[in-house]
């Protein structure tokens, strides 16, 4: 995701210098035009602004309190006129403790993760929630216009992550039921390809239905979004008081597939349900 994204502020003209934990993972960016950071720290001289977008909680937790993070660059106490954007999706609570930490030193803070995978990304058109100061947003506005198709302030620090974990919530019901739909029909002799043609001309149809036809259709799961982080933004939902009887159920089950097919895409979720459904005994 942070690929695409970067490339787009660089089309649009803003001088971008990145950082990634495997510096290698930078070169195409680099050769691009981005300058490079051998550590988070170093972004405080080099950047008005700074972007974070990691996998999790610890990830992010690393790059801002780790060796040469930003909060060891800057110690509390000192001033730095800087804006940092999270764009991870996180724990509200973790928004929460580093805008209280980077408060500190005089940096203001925003949540802004994003829903939409690596073409919307590429697009810019991704859907980019936020939490913190309205001043604060607004100033950001530029970059979020070139990032993706809209952006929304939705109350202080901690509520664009809690924006994106329901909206992950919604997804994953999305993804289930498409899959538990596609393995009821298996069961009853309708192929899958002619179940989705019927979904995608009902009222129905929706934009995951269309896009995921394709996966489901070759049966091949290639991560456009990887079932890995479906599981670990539902778990942070049930963390932060997700208790339905629906959203507890879809908890589970991605738990279960993930040491299995993590790696693969969302809708890696069909094999797993259908190997769980295979498994179950007849009596």
């Amino acid at each position: 995701m942070g690929v695409p994204m970067v490339r787009n502020l660089l089309k649009a003209g803003f001088p971008v210098t990145v950082y990634n934990r495997t510096a290698s993972k930078a070169d195409p960016l680099v050769a691009e035009g981005a300058a490079l950071a051998m550590r988070p720290g170093e972004l405080w001289g080099k950047a008005d602004i700074i972007i974070t977008m990691v996998a999790d909680d610890a990830a992010l937790q690393e790059i801002y309190k780790g060796e040469g993070g930003l909060l060891e660059s800057v110690p509390s106490g000192k001033t730095v006129m800087k804006t940092v954007i999270d764009m991870s999706t996180v724990s509200p609570a973790t928004s929460r403790e580093l805008a209280g930490l980077l408060a500190e030193r005089g940096a203001e803070y925003l949540d802004a993760p994003v829903s939409g995978s690596v073409k919307p990304a590429e697009q810019g058109q991704l859907v980019i929630m936020v939490g913190g100061k309205r001043s604060v947003y607004e100033s950001a506005l530029p970059i979020f216009e070139k990032l993706g198709k809209a952006s929304f302030l939705l109350g202080g620090q901690g509520a664009g992550h809690s924006t994106k974990l329901a909206i992950n919530l919604l997804l994953a019901f999305n993804i289930q039921g498409l899959a538990e739909s596609i393995l009821f029909a298996e069961k009853n002799d309708i192929a899958p390809a002619a179940m989705l043609a019927v979904i995608n001309e009902s009222a129905l149809s929706n934009g995951i239905t269309r896009l995921k036809a394709a996966n489901i259709e070759n049966d091949e799961f290639q991560a456009a979004f990887a079932l890995k982080h479906l599981a670990k933004d539902l778990r942070l939902a049930k963390e932060q008081g997700l208790h339905t009887p629906g959203g507890e159920a879809l908890e589970e089950s991605f738990r279960e597939a993930a040491p299995e097919w993590g790696e693969q895409d969302i809708m890696a979720i069909l094999p797993f349900l259908r190997s769980e459904s295979e498994e179950q005994p007849i009596f």
